[in-house]
């Protein structure tokens, strides 16, 4: 059986090249060898919704007599679609944009970390769902103190002053 993406093809092949690997992931060897074998010269498309969309744009306008569909018909990409496209899109080079200027990141001195309207752009341009601090406790406390404080870096710069590491830490309340 050929695989159906390029990412199911990827785990097949590690899977029948490495027994180890196929012991981990709990699929037979012979299952991967099988996937590998169908999927010889088998190419797979690049892209998603987007990708689709500008393809199907460009072949009607070298004349393939294809057209559009309209909005709400059947076949065509829903709202749905689209937001889910957008949670899975590449960002562009560094990502999101954010700055302490426009309000959307505190500075340093007062515990870095992103504003509300940081927040807010961030899920918007990302599709995610970043929560406010919770430095009094709780389980996120946890995560983010354990997550942040394995992070390299310096805890103060070459001027002796705390970086947005140190910073974050502290606003967190982080031992």
């Amino acid at each position: 059986m050929p695989s159906k993406s390029k990412s199911q093809h990827k785990l097949m092949a590690a899977v029948a090249h490495n027994p180890s690997f196929a012991k981990k992931v709990g699929i037979p060897q012979s299952v991967g060898k099988d996937f590998n074998e169908a999927d010889k010269g088998k190419k797979f498309g690049k892209g998603g919704l987007y990708a689709n969309i500008h393809a199907k744009q460009e072949r009607i306008a070298h004349g393939s007599k294809e057209h559009m569909r309209k909005p709400g018909t059947k076949g065509a990409p829903s709202a749905k679609d689209f937001k889910d496209s957008a949670k899975t899109a590449k960002m562009k080079k560094g990502g999101v944009s954010l700055a302490v200027g426009r309000g959307e990141k505190l500075p340093t001195s007062e515990g870095a970390g992103l504003t509300a309207k940081g927040r807010a752009k961030y899920n918007r341009e990302t599709g995610s769902n970043l929560k406010a601090p919770q430095p009094q406790g709780g389980a996120r406390k946890n995560s983010f103190c354990a997550r942040m404080s394995g992070m390299p870096g310096p805890m103060k710069d070459e001027k002796g002053r705390p970086t947005r590491k140190a910073a974050s830490l502290k606003r967190w309340n982080c031992k």
